[in-house]
């Protein structure tokens, strides 16, 4: 390590501790963490000085600096905002809130955390961009969670299940939902066996692991009440038996935010049964062309699927790495920011209608679902913050002003967490 200065620019060099290669910083950013260039990687930066240094004039310990940035620390990108004086909470800032970024990884190199970047890994290898989608899907897989995506048609959603599905090894199944899809075309049926003269249920395509519900808005009600039970019970019950799911069970419905004719809301307490609602948007030109070079030619894709895709996990392994994630540390500080978080929901002015209970609990599941995937063994106002718009944009109904108004829910959402101070856990 390089740490003996020579000019007013001086640079202190050390090695990432995740891929080992050498960054250079201000020497003024001695002692606080550091975004690596290379990895991405958030890293301590050493705290040695040379023998002729000045000692720097840092009130707040904790900032981090991006390595790129050839200047001083700033706060806006510090990872922590700052103290106000004599509080023991700080205020959340637009830079802490405006991305959904996960926090850095710099934990321990745990089961959790490997398999999740083997899986995004191979992920990656057919489907391209839609970060968030393959993030949040993955946190709903291990939270016991379900997922609805607004997305408009051809944005790769279907082939993302089916990788999904083979990564995992699990069984993958797809609906396509219409105006005349019963409940149980969904379930399945009893059917009248004429060799044993008997009624045998026959399972409908619910009966799988990753079901991917396509245009979910395009049944009616009594569709939609068919997947209640189904969803939050992982169950099945028809003429008075009960069929259990296999586990891990992952609902990932679709809805089409630009059509509206022959299409029906859904109700409330099924949207309330999503843990998630991710909006997946257009790729970038990069990923486009990406998608073009990629996807352009004529190949099979069981056949990339077969030889291309490696299975990394079981659903038992899934199942087990769900219940060790109960083990990660909800601070009780976290538990009360998420209950101020959920209540404010129901007293905002924009808001018709706030988040119910069913939204912390989600809150908690995630949380310790990322930390897991961070390799802690504890959640940080951090992990809240990142999958607070997800879980409450599809729970929270705007006032018939605010609709008026062209107000959006995410921008709403924005505002109530900046009212909420996040509180320092210690």
């Amino acid at each position: 390590m390089n740490t003996s200065p020579n000019s007013s620019n001086d640079k202190l060099q050390f090695p990432c501790n995740e891929c080992n290669r050498v960054i250079s910083v201000p020497i003024a950013t001695r002692g606080k963490q550091a975004k690596c260039p290379h990895c991405r990687m958030v890293v301590k930066i050493p705290n040695a000085r040379g023998p002729n240094d000045p000692i720097p004039n840092d009130p707040i310990p904790n900032n981090q600096v991006d390595a790129n940035n050839a200047s001083a620390p700033s706060p806006a990108v510090a990872s922590v905002p700052q103290k106000p004086a004599g509080g023991d909470a700080i205020v959340a800032t637009p830079a802490m809130l405006a991305t959904a970024t996960p926090p850095p990884m710099t934990g321990a190199d745990t089961e959790s955390r490997r398999l999740y970047n083997q899986i995004r890994s191979e992920v990656a290898k057919v489907f391209v961009g839609q970060k968030d989608l393959v993030e949040g899907t993955l946190i709903a897989i291990f939270s016991g969670g379900h997922v609805l995506i607004e997305s408009v048609p051809g944005l790769g959603k279907t082939l993302f299940v089916r990788t999904l599905g083979k990564i995992l090894g699990c069984d993958f199944g797809r609906i396509q939902f219409t105006a005349d899809l019963m409940p149980s075309d969904i379930t399945g049926a009893p059917i009248f066996n004429m060799k044993t003269q008997e009624f045998n249920f026959r399972p409908g395509p619910v009966f799988t692991q990753l079901l991917l519900a396509d245009e979910i808005n395009r049944s009616p009600a009594k569709t939609h009440a068919a997947l209640l039970e189904i969803m939050q019970e992982k169950r099945v019950t028809v003429d008075g038996a009960t069929h259990p799911l296999n586990l891990p069970f992952l609902v990932m419905a679709t809805q089409n935010p630009l059509e509206s004719e022959g299409t029906y809301n859904l109700p409330e307490a099924q949207l309330d049964r999503f843990m998630f609602k991710l909006i997946a948007d257009y790729p970038s030109e990069e990923q486009e062309a990406a998608i073009l070079a990629m996807h352009g030619g004529q190949e099979n894709l069981d056949h990339t699927l077969a030889e291309d895709i490696q299975t990394l996990t079981t659903p038992e392994q899934i199942n087990h790495i769900t219940a060790t994630t109960a083990k990660v540390r909800v601070d009780p500080l976290l538990i009360t920011y998420i209950n101020q978080i959920v209540r404010m929901t129901r007293n905002w002015p924009q808001f018709y209608m706030g988040a119910s209970p069913r939204a912390g609990i989600s809150f908690i599941q995630g949380i310790r679902t990322i930390a897991s995937f961070a390799g802690r063994d504890y959640a940080t106002p951090d992990d809240v913050v990142q999958i607070a718009k997800p879980i409450l944009r599809h729970r929270v109904v705007l006032t018939a002003e605010a609709e008026v108004e062209g107000q959006q829910i995410d921008d709403l959402l924005e505002q109530l967490l900046r009212s909420i101070e996040v509180p320092r856990i210690r």
